[in-house]
């Protein structure tokens, strides 16, 4: 099964998406019937629908949306981490076979050590009981905490979104590079290759801007630990979805069609335990 292992769904009202800007290609709905031709453009089957709000009423229509469109293999959606009642939310979320994960906006939290607060600590323990994976967006600032946390959990399955952001419009790699490298260590940790062309230059970014990054993180995880993401819509900011498809698809060209089909979907489907409809 081929799958983009990342994006995004909404029906757009500016109160619940503070962060899209006003003018931007992102203010409008974005459902699935506009994503159906793009993956079938790619050739790929299906997609892993993530949050883009931090209510429980997010899960519940990304599930919803699931039970209505075969293409969305699996939702990685937002329960309170932080609450002591998040037992009984994982536990109503997991009833449904497509929720597969959560993932909080850590990115936007002012602390960089978020990720190790221990009321948050407290949530991330209570995943691997209900067989769910974390997904963690972060910056770069807050990959040293990222690495303790993965560190602190093996037996929970994680796995970093976007490669964490880093500094490709500026060409900047260190200390992302060393710190990539370091968080690979931990064979429970996986890396989404998402999110990568608004880091760069929006109008401007040319296949070359990515390849010391996209370098690094194929040296640090490996074939069996990579995964494709389109970050669709959020995309389209810098490049519409064929052009970040195709992006990704030149540069493992050189791979084994073995490790291609791990990147393109295997890998996925084995970390978020989808399976074939």
């Amino acid at each position: 099964m081929r799958i983009d292992s990342h994006q995004h769904f909404w029906i757009y009202d500016p109160n619940q998406y503070p962060w899209i800007a006003k003018g931007s290609p992102l203010q409008r709905d974005w459902l699935p019937a506009d994503l159906r031709p793009l993956l079938a453009k790619a050739g790929l089957d299906g997609s892993i629908a993530v949050q883009a709000r931090q209510t429980i009423e997010e899960s519940r229509w990304l599930l919803n949306l699931a039970d209505h469109y075969p293409l969305i293999k699996g939702v990685v959606g937002w329960a309170d981490l932080r609450s002591e009642n998040v037992g009984a939310q994982l536990a109503e979320l997991s009833k449904h076979r497509k929720f597969v994960g959560v993932r909080h906006v850590a990115q936007d939290e002012p602390d960089d050590r978020f990720l190790l607060q221990s009321v948050f600590l407290r949530g991330i323990g209570k995943l691997k009981q209900f067989k769910l994976s974390y997904d963690i967006l972060i910056y770069p600032k807050q990959l040293p905490a990222a690495i303790e946390l993965v560190r602190r959990f093996p037996e929970q399955r994680f796995v970093l979104d976007h490669i964490a952001k880093p500094f490709i419009k500026e060409g900047i790699l260190s200390p992302w590079r060393e710190q990539l490298r370091e968080l690979a260590k931990s064979n429970n940790a996986l890396c989404k290759v998402s999110g990568m062309v608004t880091e760069a230059n929006h109008t401007h970014w040319k296949a070359a801007d990515f390849k010391p990054f996209l370098d690094t993180v194929f040296e640090a995880f490996g074939e069996d630990r990579l995964m494709y993401g389109s970050d669709w819509p959020v995309c389209l900011l810098a490049a519409g979805y064929e052009k970040v498809f195709g992006l990704v698809e030149d540069y493992v060209r050189p791979l084994t069609p073995a490790a291609r089909d791990k990147f393109f979907g295997a890998n996925a489907a084995r970390f978020y335990g989808v399976a074939r409809e």
